[in-house]
C-alpha cells in the first residue's frame, strides 16, 4: 500500500470520527423532535442517559455495576447518571426479595415511552445501515468487518494504555 493511500485512509478516518461528533448533536435532536410527535413530555437532554435508559429496558432488573460494565462507563459516571433519572421519574429503584443490599433499576412508564422510542429510531438506523452495506459485496463486507474489528480492539486497547 501506497503511503499516499495511507494518508487517504487516515484523513477519511478523521473525517469519519468528526462525522460521528456530529451526527450525535443530529441524533439527539431528531430524537428530541420525534418525541415531540409521539406526544413523550421528557426526554433527556443527553445520549448516554437515553442509553442508560436503553440499557435498562434491555436488562431489567439491573443494577449501576452491571449497567457500567455493559457500557463501558465507570460507576460514579452512572450513578449520576441514575439518580437525574430517577429525579426525572424515568426509572425506579428496588431491591430484590433476597438480596436487600443491592439496589436494582426498572423502567417506568415513562422511562418505557423513551426506551421505545430509542428502539423505532435505532431500528430506521440499521435498516438505513443494512441497505448501505447491500451495496459491497460479501467480499467487500468481509474486508470491512475485518478492518472494523481490528480498529476497535486497537482503540480499546489504546483506551485501556491511557487509563
Amino acid at each position: 500500500m501506497s503511503d499516499l493511500t495511507k494518508q487517504l485512509i487516515h484523513e477519511m478516518y478523521s473525517r469519519l470520527l468528526h462525522l460521528n461528533e456530529q451526527r450525535l448533536d443530529t441524533e439527539l435532536h431528531l430524537f428530541l423532535k420525534q418525541a415531540t410527535v409521539d406526544q413523550i413530555t421528557f426526554i433527556p437532554k443527553n445520549m448516554t442517559a437515553i442509553h442508560v435508559i436503553d440499557c435498562i429496558g434491555d436488562n431489567e432488573p439491573i443494577n449501576n455495576t452491571a449497567i457500567a460494565k455493559r457500557m463501558n462507563l465507570s460507576k460514579a459516571n452512572i450513578t449520576k447518571i441514575s439518580v437525574k433519572l430517577l429525579d426525572e421519574g424515568l426509572i425506579k429503584r428496588f431491591q430484590l426479595n433476597d438480596n436487600k443490599k443491592e439496589i436494582y433499576f426498572r423502567l417506568t412508564s415513562k422511562g418505557k415511552h423513551v426506551y421505545e422510542l430509542h428502539k423505532k429510531l435505532h431500528k430506521r438506523k440499521e435498516q438505513q445501515f443494512y441497505q448501505f452495506l447491500d451495496s459491497f459485496s460479501a467480499t467487500e463486507q468481509e474486508v470491512i468487518l475485518k478492518f472494523l474489528q481490528k480498529l476497535t480492539t486497537r482503540i480499546a486497547e489504546e483506551q485501556i494504555e491511557t487509563t
